[in-house]
């Protein structure tokens, strides 16, 4: 186990693989992909302005889950009952890359008191002990484990990894939680075997980087991929199909699918027998997104910032298009001022005010490692309460565009906003990936799009999200006990349904071989063609195509 990967005394840094050279001699290289590896580096030689070093992607971003019923508004019900196909996930592995699992739940065990769960890794947990060959840090519980642990008086004893929040309980067992029918539940796939990753929390070095509060719940890009990497070895290992449900977003980065992980995902989704749901995000009513205009006439467009009482910090990112180029300036609430920052390539500015306690690092990167887009990173520590003004000045005269977005929820106070928001535009990452399945959320009840749920299209204008599936008050198995049941909102619960519903298309084409090179992209198209269309019969921002109906894409393949 590499205690580095582990331990508060160094920062992750995300390298790309031809950019590795220069640290070779000096740092252990430990690969995370074809395209990406991770480097740690002691946190005493990294200060917030080390972006100008290692690049705005460099240091991993921060995700936060996404999800606070009748399975026949998706088709289910139709498609298991249908002797024809019948598909219940059998012999299909789901993966829950998450905050963990209760397994001692009764929705994850089968009726001879064994388990459903082929194994947990848990990142949080680092026995030395219990080294596993598969992973560089945590530990791993096998079947075996824990079906041990079902049968011993303290379970917890010989597997000690819990859930903390249930939001992974809950998302595993919308997938594929065994039917409980006095509680009114029922997984998607109940047949289905399930993988289970529990995150561990991000390091402080990495919220410290993009002024996120300490106390924050979130978890860092690099384990999310070292997770992927692990349950595909998994599943390569035990030779059965892959769906894998990620209920986690991020406001951070492009929004355009560029990302370091939304890049991945969209190259996994390409390997046959795999699938990737993906939830939207519930960012939509949030007003933590800005959209404004730039006129060849004007010099400058300007908006507003709310920043709430007792607003420890937090980061804000302007992303512009090439080839056009902006200058910033900034106004405190108390009439402090920044004159204008031109874009540069490395330059990272320091401003202390002399009134306020707020100090602000601001890179006005001209081109953006990983896009080539001009990025404005501000990030704020003890920010004035307030409204903070910006002007966005238009250096090369010509009418373009701009986004700005603040940090998603459980990183920012709700009290800190922008004046004129715009709902646009809101998916948050891995939701922007190319060729993901991104999943919004409606309410079964009312017909209507849940509220809070993130709309696209992203910023270079792709059609996300794909699909709408339930996600207002899920029934769901919980992790406070056995057998106790709860409800669930988010779009994080809506992609949980999606997951299972590519865990039934991953059954019908590979293990009943009617298409045994079937991939997520294939099965993404399915279920576009076979969605229930809006009530205008348009594609947008919003739905996206419609409903996800899985009996509607076996219906769409009708000659």
């Amino acid at each position: 186990m590499d205690n580095k990967i582990v331990s508060e005394d160094y920062a992750d840094i995300i390298v790309e693989n031809r950019l590795l050279q220069p640290y070779l001699s000096t740092y252990e290289v430990i690969p995370i992909n074809s395209s990406y590896s991770m480097i740690n580096i002691p946190v005493n030689l990294i200060n917030r302005c080390s972006i100008e070093q290692f690049g705005y992607h460099g240091f991993p971003f921060c995700y936060t889950t996404e999800a606070s019923l009748s399975l026949n508004a998706s088709g289910v019900t139709e498609v298991q009952r249908n002797p024809n196909l019948g598909m219940r996930g059998q012999g299909i592995l789901v993966a829950v890359i998450d905050t963990g699992v209760n397994y001692l739940h009764e929705a994850f065990i089968n009726r001879d008191n064994t388990t459903r769960i082929t194994s947990i890794w848990d990142q949080t947990i680092n026995d030395s002990n219990a080294i596993s060959n598969d992973v560089l840090y945590g530990t791993v519980y096998t079947r075996d484990m824990i079906d041990s642990a079902l049968n011993s008086e303290n379970p917890l004893d010989i597997v000690p990894s819990t859930d903390d929040t249930g939001h992974g309980t809950a998302i595993a067992g919308i997938i594929g939680g065994n039917e409980k029918i006095n509680a009114d539940f029922s997984g998607v796939v109940t047949d289905a075997e399930f993988i289970v990753v529990k995150l561990k929390q991000a390091k402080n070095i990495t919220k410290e980087m993009f002024c996120i509060p300490l106390e924050s719940v979130c978890y860092q890009e690099t384990d999310i991929l070292f997770a992927l990497n692990y349950v595909m070895q998994q599943a390569n290992i035990l030779r059965k199909p892959l769906s894998i449900c990620l209920a986690v977003g991020s406001s951070q980065g492009s929004h355009d699918g560029r990302g370091v992980l939304s890049s991945y995902i969209s190259e996994i989704s390409n390997q046959a027998g795999l699938a990737v749901a993906v939830s939207a995000g519930n960012e939509g009513l949030a007003r933590r997104h800005y959209y404004g205009m730039l006129d060849a006439s004007n010099e400058f467009s300007e908006f507003q910032v709310r920043v709430g009482s007792n607003e420890p910090g937090f980061a804000m990112e302007l992303w512009k298009s090439t080839p056009f180029r902006v200058s910033i300036d900034i106004t405190s609430p108390t009439g402090e001022y920044i004159a204008q920052v031109y874009p540069t390539l490395r330059d990272c500015r320091v401003f202390r005010f002399i009134f306020e306690p707020t100090t602000i690092w601001l890179n006005n990167i001209i081109s953006e490692g990983t896009t080539g887009d001009q990025l404005i990173l501000v990030r704020f520590n003890l920010p004035t309460e307030g409204l903070w003004r910006f002007r966005i000045y238009n250096l090369d005269k010509e009418t373009s565009d701009y986004h700005v977005w603040l940090p998603a929820n459980g990183m920012i106070s709700d009290e800190t906003y922008f004046i004129n928001p715009n709902p646009d535009t809101t998916i948050t990452s891995p939701g922007n990936s190319r060729f993901a399945t991104t999943i919004t959320a409606y309410n079964v009840e009312t017909n209507s799009i849940y509220n809070n749920a993130s709309r696209g299209l992203t910023r270079l204008g792709q059609i996300k999200p794909e699909l709408a599936a339930p996600g207002v008050d899920i029934v769901c198995p919980t992790f406070n006990s056995k057998d106790s049941y709860g409800l669930i909102t988010g779009t994080g619960a809506a992609a949980a349904q999606a997951a299972g519903i590519n865990a039934m298309l991953l059954e019908w084409g590979i293990l009943k071989g009617n298409n045994t090179g079937i991939d997520g992209i294939e099965i993404r198209t399915m279920l576009i063609r076979g969605a229930q269309k809006n009530p205008d019969n348009s594609i947008n921002n919003v739905w996206g195509y419609g409903k996800i109906d899985v009996y509607g894409a076996f219906e769409a393949l009708r000659p």
